[in-house]
Formats: structure tokens, C-alpha cells, sequence
């Protein structure tokens, strides 16, 4: 892997960003690639569930009325991530945060500013200290715009509905496919509106649009690209 930079100490870590709307096939690319390139994958939204974990765990709420409550508790947050694990406060929670009640509290705390301050901080200080391939909607406009390879990974809104609503059939039958659509062209209006760190094409992102692509032909097309060198 060509194009990474020193860091104190004489180590040399590579900083890769991929971005795109939901359902474009982000997370599936991103453990791939790297797996493949054995560097840390970093899953931010299961940051913003370890924070929802410890908020629900301190009886913290979400509203302003918590918000000093919530200032003290940031401040002495730790999240790591080691071979795949999620570690809070050193502590593994891999397993405990993957449920519908903090899947909500990820949401509504992922909405604070506060939150996503304290979050992207960690996130660049991960950065700064090992190689790292991190996946979500401002990685690479905004937690790492000098990141050494960044991509925006795209499909049409039918196609993504298409993958969401395979794997959401699985768990529930009832659900339709013009549901899921609609929830997709919502979420794209939501990401790419909102105030703070809206999703957009980094400058330097490679886009990829993978709706007639399978996820092995889109990883296997970015690996080309971090293998070939730093994006022009």
C-alpha cells in the first residue's frame, strides 16, 4: 500500500475513507477491503451506539435538559476499536450494543452536536495512530479530508432499496419494497440537507457507482486503486 504517512514512533499508517448514501454497500466494501488490506476497519455507527450504551447505562437523556450531564460524561468517553471489537472505556461491548433500544438511543444522540464532536475527535485520533478504513457520510469531507484515499460509493435510490429490501425481508415478511424506497429517497434528502457535515463527494474521492456492480467487483476495484497509488 503505497501513499501512507510517518507518525512518531517510526510507524507508518494509511487513512482510507468511503462515503455514499445508505444502502450503496458501504460497510460490506469497507470490512473487505480491509480485511484484505489488514488494516482497522472503524465502524462509526457502532461509536454512536457505545455512546447511546453508556448514556441509557448512566440515565442520561438526549434533551437539553442533560446536556451538562452529558458534557461530563463525553469527556471521560474511550472508544477503540482492536481485531474487530468495539471497546468502551476499555471495556468489550461488541455484543452489547447491537439492540433495538440502543439502535434508537444511537440515533437520537447522533442528531447532538456534541456527540458527533467528541465522536470525530476520536475518530481522528485513531487516525493518527494506526492504519484505518472508515466508512459513513463525512468521512472524507470532513473526519479525514487529507485521508491518502477517499471514495464516494453510490447506486441508483431503486437499487439500493433493492439490497435493503432483500435483507430486510428476512427478518420481516410485511415489509414492502415501495416502504423501503421511500425510506431511502427520505434518508438521501436527510443526509444531504442537514446543517452539520451533510453527505457530499469529497474533493479527491473516487466515485464509484455500483448498482450494476456485486460487492466482490467493487472491492476488488478499490483495492486496484489503493494498490496503484494515492488518487490524482
Amino acid at each position: 500500500m503505497s501513499a501512507q504517512k510517518n507518525v512518531p514512533g517510526g510507524a507508518v499508517v494509511c487513512r482510507v475513507a468511503i462515503d455514499g448514501p445508505a444502502g450503496a454497500g458501504k460497510s460490506t466494501v469497507a470490512k473487505a477491503v480491509a480485511a484484505r488490506l489488514a488494516i482497522e476497519y472503524i465502524d462509526t455507527g457502532a461509536m454512536y451506539r457505545a455512546v447511546g450504551l453508556k448514556l441509557l447505562a448512566e440515565g442520561i437523556g438526549t434533551g437539553p435538559a442533560d446536556a451538562e450531564r452529558r458534557a461530563r460524561m463525553l469527556a471521560e468517553t474511550e472508544i477503540d476499536f482492536t481485531d474487530g471489537r468495539v471497546y468502551l472505556d476499555g471495556r468489550d461491548v461488541s455484543g452489547d450494543i447491537r439492540t433495538d433500544e440502543i439502535s434508537r438511543m444511537a440515533s437520537a444522540c447522533s442528531a447532538l452536536p456534541a456527540v458527533r464532536e467528541k465522536l470525530v475527535a476520536l475518530q481522528r485520533a485513531m487516525g493518527e495512530r494506526k492504519s484505518v478504513l472508515m466508512d459513513g457520510r463525512d468521512i472524507g469531507s470532513n473526519v479525514f479530508p487529507n485521508a491518502e484515499f477517499k471514495f464516494f460509493l453510490t447506486a441508483a435510490p431503486r437499487e439500493r432499496a433493492r439490497r435493503r429490501f432483500l435483507e430486510l425481508q428476512k427478518k420481516d415478511a410485511r415489509i414492502s419494497f415501495e416502504r423501503v424506497l421511500a425510506d431511502i429517497e427520505q434518508r438521501d434528502y436527510d443526509d444531504s440537507h442537514r446543517a452539520l457535515h451533510p453527505l457530499v463527494r469529497a474533493d479527491g474521492a473516487h466515485e464509484i457507482d455500483s448498482t450494476d456492480m456485486c460487492a466482490d467487483e467493487v472491492t476488488e476495484l478499490v483495492l486496484g486503486i489503493i494498490r496503484g497509488g494515492p488518487l490524482a
